[in-house]
């Protein structure tokens, strides 16, 4: 009876993304960790900012930048602006004419990517670090950042993103904490596997063009691995966001994202050419999470289709039908204990599958909206 390996394999490969893998991915960093050679580095440093529309949050941007703790003559700032047709601009260009490290680059409209892509192009540092128009940065952010470059072998770092408390329902703050803990494990043993978007550095040496509609969260550390170098974390780097307001803003920008993760895992040659190790870490960390939706849909079905086969089989559907429910109340915002953080885990899984439908139906945009509350 097919049923009953698919209930397994389905149940298994969860456990795996969900618990095991965390769990063993932290033993192996403890037992055989590589640590990045850090040192102080002071070398130039190109900051380009992406912005598309940004004029309520470009200025605070522009001046948390110039506050930076890193000597003003190292660093320029480029905003890439992807043809904003609102007052970001004119905004920039003010700062620019009484601030040299500034400079405004027009981009005609292609999104975040294709936009970063020809500011790379332009831009003068030995290092290209990126950030989102609606972050703030820490003071000392770009040193913690640039210091871990003093080690040969890294090409690109990520720092850590803390979520501010939303506005709203949103409960991205608790995932996203177990989310930093795991980058960190993964970093340790030898890279991540995802980064930031809000706070990351490439050298520039290494700097890869990828296709405009892939993002660089997820395609730069692994090309990084592929070519024989390190994509690490550091957590001193601090970058702070405010998250999108409900769970429901959420849930619509993880189906944005997941249809570029599904174009990436599918048509970017995610497997090629990596370490076994990394491999592991790709299969486990990515395509088996991104794959969770699915894997929870065969669960419930086979769930259903073997209960009366076996106590087993119904534990596995009651303890469903205690989630979805519980998911039920945190929907209609009933206090209970965990509701919250179970509508949002359905409701991020259920993202996944809509996004491979999306995808497989109409493809991914390289061009990108705001999600709603973040500014």
């Amino acid at each position: 009876m097919i049923a009953r390996p698919l209930f397994w394999a389905s149940l298994g490969a969860l456990l795996w993304t969900h618990a095991g893998y965390p769990a063993a991915v932290a033993l192996a960093a403890r037992r055989r960790p590589r640590p990045v050679r850090k040192q102080p580095l002071q070398t130039t440093v190109s900051i380009i900012v992406a912005a598309w529309n940004e004029e309520t949050v470009i200025e605070r941007r522009l001046q948390n930048l110039l506050a930076l703790d890193y000597s003003p003559e190292l660093i320029e700032i480029v905003v890439a602006s992807d043809a904003s047709d609102d007052a970001t601009d004119e905004l920039v260009e003010e700062f620019a004419a009484r601030e040299a490290r500034v400079r405004l680059l027009r981009c005609p409209r292609g999104g975040k990517v294709a936009a970063q892509d020809r500011a790379v192009r332009e831009a003068t540092g030995q290092i290209v670090a990126f950030s989102d128009a609606n972050a703030t940065w820490a003071p000392d952010t770009l040193t913690r950042l640039v210091e871990n470059f003093a080690d040969p072998d890294v090409a690109y770092v990520c720092g850590q993103l803390r979520l501010q408390d939303a506005d709203g329902t949103n409960r991205e703050g608790a995932y996203w904490r177990y989310e930093v803990w795991l980058r960190a494990q993964e970093s340790l043993l030898r890279s991540v596997s995802g980064g930031y978007g809000s706070v990351y550095a490439v050298r520039r040496t290494d700097y890869i063009e990828v296709d405009p509609r892939f993002g660089h969260d997820l395609a730069l550390p692994y090309r990084m691995v592929q070519q024989g170098r390190r994509a690490v974390y550091e957590p001193a780097a601090f970058a702070f966001e405010k998250p999108s307001r409900d769970l429901e803003d959420e849930y619509r920008r993880k189906v944005r994202m997941f249809e570029h993760c599904w174009l990436i895992t599918l048509c970017g040659g995610m497997f090629r050419g990596l370490p076994a190790d990394y491999l592991m870490q790709m299969i486990s960390h990515r395509l088996l999470r991104y794959g969770s939706g699915i894997a929870h849909a065969v669960l419930l079905v086979t769930s259903i289709a073997l209960a009366p086969r076996g106590r087993v089989y119904r534990l596995a559907l009651s303890g469903q039908a205690s989630m979805l429910t519980l998911a039920a109340l945190g929907r209609i915002r009933v206090r209970a204990p965990g509701a919250a953080l179970a509508y949002y885990y359905v409701l991020v899984t259920w993202a996944t599958i809509v996004a491979l439908r999306n995808y497989l139906r109409s493809g991914v945009p390289a061009v990108w909206e705001k999600a709603e509350g973040t500014r």
